[in-house]
């Protein structure tokens, strides 16, 4: 399969935003899921551009109160802290949500798995790291079975079975929230849409009219080095250069590998387009873990998914990207010229 290459210079850019609002534009930010949202609604009614955003962030806002890793109360939290073999009522639609996440880390050999919440705590990625001997406790992630944990999407209960392990919906929360608000923009009178929720993106739009965005230097988020044109699709990148911890003098990425239940090297990024915005932030996610070598591999000839690795190689960028990502480039780059090579 033809491997495309490019080598990037470091050239210092200001990053990209979408096209700016048109007048009848409602704008909105919010703080929600432990991030910043950011979002655009455009319609031939502003009534129906100020409906339409409040069912973003009030769907965005729903699902981080059940699925939050930080609210006690939240759906996921009360199975977390239940006792292995306890049902726990998490309700139809999480129950649904949890077993499609499941699927993911079967399909994707747990290079994506949210059963490894135990070593997101014992690494100190969400809180202070556990010290001292309770760091030997947890065994090897491979040594539970992905049935650890048992759904009913008809009663909507589930049961946790291995003591070890704990969901971290970290990789694919975001991705859920903006699917819910997809469902909800297509339901309503909306022209175009653009929702930002931390970085992965939804953009929606009529035809001839996409929205622009750039694609950062995984080393430095203020240095674009390319831009995408995308419509009704969503954006996933994953990375480690903006999320990390301190441990023992040396930088942790935020990133574990499930397989291992250790840190992932910050090799740069993985950006992911797909329609569906749980499989991009899913993809980009076990993307990353994988590396792209082996991403490439698992990925094959997918038609539907576009993929592009950013890989940084002390001070040169190396991309690398599947057939199917390049329809999403823009026609004239900003900042560089794609090439073509073929892979020996």
């Amino acid at each position: 399969m033809p491997i495309r290459t490019l080598l990037l210079g470091l050239c210092c850019l200001s990053p990209t935003a979408p096209v700016g609002p048109n007048p009848d534009a409602v704008v909105r930010q919010a703080w929600v899921m432990g991030t910043r949202l950011e979002l655009q609604v455009e319609s031939g009614s502003r009534l129906d551009a100020i409906a339409a955003s409040e069912g973003v962030v009030h769907e965005i806002e729903r699902f981080d109160r059940m699925l939050s890793n930080w609210d006690p109360g939240s759906a996921v939290s009360r199975l977390n802290d239940a006792p292995v073999g306890e049902r726990v009522t998490v309700g139809t639609e999480v129950a649904l949500l949890l077993t499609e996440a499941l699927e993911w880390a079967e399909r994707t050999g747990r290079a994506f798995d949210p059963s490894v919440g135990a070593f997101v705590e014992l690494w100190g990625l969400r809180e202070p790291a556990r010290a001292g001997p309770e760091r030997e406790v947890l065994p090897e992630p491979a040594s539970w079975p992905l049935d650890a944990f048992e759904i009913d999407t008809e009663l909507g209960l589930a049961v946790r079975r291995a003591e070890a392990a704990s969901l971290e919906t970290g990789a694919f929360g975001k991705g859920a929230a903006l699917a819910a608000a997809r469902a909800r923009l297509l339901h309503g009178a909306v022209d175009r849409a653009f929702v930002d929720l931390g970085g992965q993106v939804l953009a929606l739009g009529d035809p001839g009219e996409p929205w622009s965005i750039a694609i950062a230097h995984p080393s430095d988020r203020t240095r674009p080095v390319v831009r995408l044109r995308v419509q009704d699709v969503a954006v996933s990148t994953s990375g480690n250069s903006e999320r990390w911890v301190e441990r023992d003098g040396s930088r942790i990425g935020h990133i574990l590998d499930p397989r291992t239940g250790k840190p992932t090297a910050s090799w740069g990024s993985v950006t992911v387009v797909a329609e569906d915005p749980l499989a991009a932030d899913v993809l980009s996610t076990a993307l990353y873990v994988q590396g792209p070598d082996e991403g490439m591999r698992w990925m094959g000839d997918d038609p539907d998914v576009g993929v592009l690795f950013l890989i940084d190689r002390a001070g040169t960028l190396e991309a690398r990207w599947n057939p199917a990502m390049e329809r999403w480039f823009d026609n004239n780059p900003p900042v560089v010229e794609l090439t073509k090579v073929d892979d020996r």
